[in-house]
């Protein structure tokens, strides 16, 4: 579907040579008594590379329509694939290591997690900001250190090493950032 350039904004996704590119910023300008200049940045979805373009009011654009599926986590394949299952319709698909990134070193199995798709190709993956693991190997505090700022090396139970405070022993549950990967405090 087609749209004039003066009725996108910013936060929309647009298909353009048969890439997805998400506008990050929307500038409209009108100089004195000429013609409306519009001024879009965007950041392709395939390749993460930012770009600037200048569009006069006429011209049309083509959204793009996106579909969000909440879906769980269910495991890792041996070929490094990880598995996931949509909530609604309970179908199964595959998500290659370098789709998923490194936060998935923060991921449980039968964790629900966002999944943005363009038609069948998924093209984003949307984790929860903090997640609840269990320390699975800690060293042991020291007396006297355990008031400081000094931080320890602690491997969560999906494998994961992080920095903890020295009273986080072996078996607590803390919250970690899978944004950062910082610890967030003890879970409740």
């Amino acid at each position: 579907m087609g749209v004039r350039a003066t009725d996108i904004r910013k936060g929309q996704v647009i298909e353009k040579d048969g890439d997805l590119l998400l506008i990050t910023e929307y500038i409209h300008k009108t100089p004195g008594n000429l013609r409306a200049i519009i001024q879009i940045k965007t950041r392709s979805l395939m390749t993460g590379q930012a770009n600037s373009m200048r569009l006069s009011s006429g011209d049309v654009l083509e959204i793009a329509y996106l579909d969000r599926k909440k879906s769980e986590y269910l495991y890792k394949e041996p070929d490094g694939a990880y598995v996931f299952m949509d909530s609604e319709s309970y179908e199964q698909f595959h998500l290659s290591e370098d789709f998923v990134g490194d936060a998935m070193g923060f991921v449980r199995e039968n964790t629900q997690v966002e999944v943005t798709f363009h038609g069948t190709t998924p093209i984003g993956i949307e984790l929860p900001p903090v997640v609840t693991l269990k320390v699975a190997e800690a060293e042991a505090a020291v007396k006297g250190n355990t008031t400081s700022t000094v931080r320890k090396e602690a491997v969560l139970e999906t494998g994961r090493a992080i920095k903890v405070p020295m009273h986080i022993d072996v078996g607590e549950e803390i919250k970690v950032s899978t944004d950062t990967g910082e610890f967030q405090g003890r879970a409740n």
